[in-house]
């Protein structure tokens, strides 16, 4: 027999032993023999008819009625069985097992396996590595061996401290080379996991149509069952023996997932006789976001998955004329802030234009995670019901924001004075984005937040008595200041902060749109004190968001360097806090026109026209940098366009977004042969023609974007590396830009 290590080295196994050959076995098994991993594979089993037809299918190459005699010089044996029969086969080859023989298992129950295997060998022996693939069907029985069923499908291996390393490397690889993704997983948490997502539908799934089946009508209501019927009782199809004994073993987790269940059904119960519309609202878009969020899950698309590691590439290259008018969607940090608000006010709040992105719908669901009733997004159009200040329940694990700093810094804010512990985590991006800008002040109002050396995640513990301070900002941050504002609504007394520059103003508004005084001083220069006393309410009311002008940026910047370009932005926020990319590009000589400005809902709005015009280089005025400082990317864009120098000064706050973005766009700029020298607080940009090439966003969506619009001007394509977190501030980017006359083509 083959040592383990040769066996990892050349993933060949001499002889396997699959003990029940039906639908699970018996598909692994088929698997490894197409696959010629398997010199000879052996099947056991009582039923010897069964075990001809899997020699006839080929599936094995023979087989033994008796376990002991099959096991002896086996280098893997798999035992494939109802799990209250496992203990008896292992008794049963305990004898016959050679010291290097691998033994594992596929049942749906790991606890009661691994007491099988102390009680039969005294302890665990090393080379067991309990799993449990997550496939099946309702068909049972070697003729429904299918190569294909552990493709994109997981296997969870469960090891013991005392495992063999090596045991378990081939045991995982074995998966693997089925195409299932292999996990890892304590036994305890395994049973309770498997209990609420496995066992529970198909215990449900029996009693439903049990319970049917025994009513007189029985036979109307299988006739006219509809697709939904079907599909969830399917699985009552089931192996009876098999679910049987997966119940008897797992009977602890499956009461415990029942008795959570019950209740949530007596909650439901209780609301339906009451007609307590709100509570079912609540239940019912709760358990449309989860399931909608799963699907996405099991597609790897959603914002709970790290995006910046998907594959996505822009090409992008000229193609004429910028024109039409098009309306980009809406303002992603008044989105953040109408969720935060609209959950925390008294009574209802409804959006509308509301950005369905990626960062947003992570607050979204953050909310509903911490039982706050949301309706939508659809649309762009969202219904909050108002839980008031003190309505905010505990969540049932880490709050996920992906990718967005704007949500973690700002419920940072909210959060630190809740009566509940809670814990904010991100994507691999933003678990190395700065915290200490609000970890520290809220520290100082009395927050209890831990850090991981002032990167997330940040654990918040609850019952903090915060009070407010006078807290004047280092750096002019828009994130910080809403932060400490936030958590001031909870302060006892007044809390204050002075920005050094304006930065934008959206939560000082928005609290006053929600009936909440906040007051703004004017201090020396451009410096603002920004101060609200604790312990007052927020009203619920109407939200009309905007169109965000940092996504406006891109085709304001792309009009500008085509020529006989003449597009329309409608409906574009211009709060004077975020007119920085406005100001500049019209410094530089860009013809930008402002339509019909009004009001609505307290935030200023304009339809915007731009044309074509040549670009001129300027040293960028320091004051507008906080103006403008999500659009340096494509700004940068605009600089290399133009004639002459464009120097930034003032600007090391671009080195703590989702990348370095004065080092990503010079390294991506350089490559396309612009002269462009960074600082350690900004960039130089000498204008003039560049050529086409290959630049690496690192996952941020706003270099993806702005190198989407330098390929307008280039004198070749522009391939543009890790473009998946568009969707985080734009979804529909491309559409959009192609629909007015840019040329960008995705491949994923």
């Amino acid at each position: 027999m083959k040592q383990n290590k040769e066996i990892l080295d050349s993933l060949t196994i001499n002889k396997m032993v699959v003990i029940g050959v039906g639908l699970i076995g018996g598909s692994l098994a088929k698997v490894l023999r197409t696959k010629g991993m398997v010199k000879q594979l052996v099947g056991v089993g009582r039923n010897e008819q069964n075990l001809k037809r899997a020699v006839a299918m080929g599936v094995i190459d023979s087989y033994s009625l008796d376990a002991a005699e099959a096991v002896q010089g086996a280098d893997l044996v798999l035992i494939s069985m109802p799990v209250l029969g496992i203990e008896k086969v292992l008794a049963s080859i305990k004898d016959s097992l050679s010291p290097d023989t691998i033994i594992t298992d596929a049942g749906s129950a790991k606890g009661i396996v691994v007491a099988a295997a102390k009680k039969v060998f005294g302890s665990v022996p090393a080379k067991f590595v309990p799993g449990h693939p997550i496939a099946g069907s309702e068909k049972s029985g070697i003729e429904a061996a299918d190569e294909e069923l552990y493709l994109q499908h997981m296997v969870i291996l469960t090891p013991l401290p005392e495992t063999d390393r090596g045991a378990l490397d081939i045991v995982s690889q074995i998966w693997k080379a089925a195409g299932a993704e292999v996990v890892t997983m304590d036994v305890k948490y395994h049973d309770q996991v498997l209990a609420a997502t496995s066992h529970l539908p198909h215990l449900l799934a029996y009693s439903l149509v049990e319970t049917l089946a025994g009513r007189n009508e029985n036979r109307e209501i299988f006739r006219y069952a509809a697709g939904g019927f079907r599909d969830f009782t399917r699985i009552a199809s089931s192996d009876p023996t098999m679910w049987h004994d997966i119940f008897l073993a797992n009977r602890e987790a499956v009461l415990k997932s029942l008795d959570a269940f019950s209740e949530g059904v007596t909650m439901l119960r209780k609301a339906l006789e009451d007609q307590d519309s709100q509570s079912m609202m609540g239940i019912f878009t709760r358990a449309k976001s989860a399931r909608d969020h799963f699907t996405k899950l099991l597609a790897q698309r959603a914002y709970v998955e790290p995006m910046n590691e998907s594959d996505t590439t822009f090409f992008a290259g000229k193609k004429g004329a910028l024109t039409g008018k098009l309306r980009v969607p809406g303002d992603k940090s008044i989105s953040h802030r109408s969720i935060m608000l609209g959950a925390i006010a008294q009574g209802e709040t409804e959006v509308s234009g509301f950005l369905e992105g990626e960062d947003s719908l992570a607050t979204l669901q953050a909310f509903r995670d911490m039982g706050v009733v949301i309706e939508g997004p659809f649309q762009g159009k969202v219904k909050i019901y108002g839980v008031g200040m003190s309505g905010l329940k505990a969540p049932p694990g880490p709050l996920y924001l992906g990718n967005s700093g704007t949500s973690m810094r700002l419920l940072a804010g909210l959060l630190s004075a809740q009566s509940f512990d809670v814990e904010l985590t991100g994507d691999s991006s933003l678990s190395v984005r700065p915290m200490k800008r609000v970890a520290g002040p809220l520290a100082q109002m009395g927050a209890k937040i831990e850090t991981c050396d002032g990167k997330p995640p940040l654990t918040l513990r609850g019952g903090s008595e915060i009070h407010g301070i006078h807290y004047e900002m280092p750096v002019a941050s828009a994130q910080v200041k809403s932060s400490l504002l936030l958590a001031g609504l909870y302060a006892k007394g007044v809390t204050r902060v002075v920005e050094p520059a304006p930065t934008r103003d959206h939560t000082e508004r928005m609290l006053c749109g929600f009936g909440y005084k906040v007051d703004v001083k004017s201090l020396s220069g451009t410096s603002k004190e920004i101060s609200l006393q604790g312990g007052g309410v927020l009203c619920g009311g109407s939200i009309d968001i905007p169109a965000d002008i940092s996504s406006a940026a891109f085709f304001m910047v792309a009009a500008s360097i085509v020529p006989d370009s003449d597009i329309t932005l409608e409906h574009v926020g211009v709060n004077p806090t975020r007119t920085g990319v406005i100001n500049i590009l019209q410094k530089m000589g860009a013809d930008i026109q402002l339509i019909e400005e009004r009001i609505v809902g307290g935030e200023p709005v304009a339809d915007i026209r731009v044309r074509a015009s040549q670009l001129q280089g300027i040293d960028i005025p320091e004051d507008q940098v906080p103006l403008a400082i999500d659009e340096f990317p494509v700004l940068f864009v605009a600089a290399a366009c133009a004639k002459g120098k464009t120097v930034l000064r003032g600007a090391e706050e671009l080195r703590v977004k989702e990348s370095d973005r004065i080092q990503v766009m010079a390294d991506g700029l350089v490559a396309l042969g612009v002269d462009a020298n960074p600082t350690a607080d900004g960039i130089s940009i000498e204008g003039g023609r560049y050529q086409g090439g290959v630049v690496d966003s690192q996952g941020d969506h706003r270099i993806a974007m702005a190198f989407s619009v330098a390929a307008l001007r280039a004198d070749g394509d522009i391939e543009i590396l890790n473009c998946a977190n568009v969707a985080t501030s734009f979804p529909d980017f491309v559409n959009l830009a192609n629909q007015v006359g840019m040329n960008v083509k995705v491949e994923n």
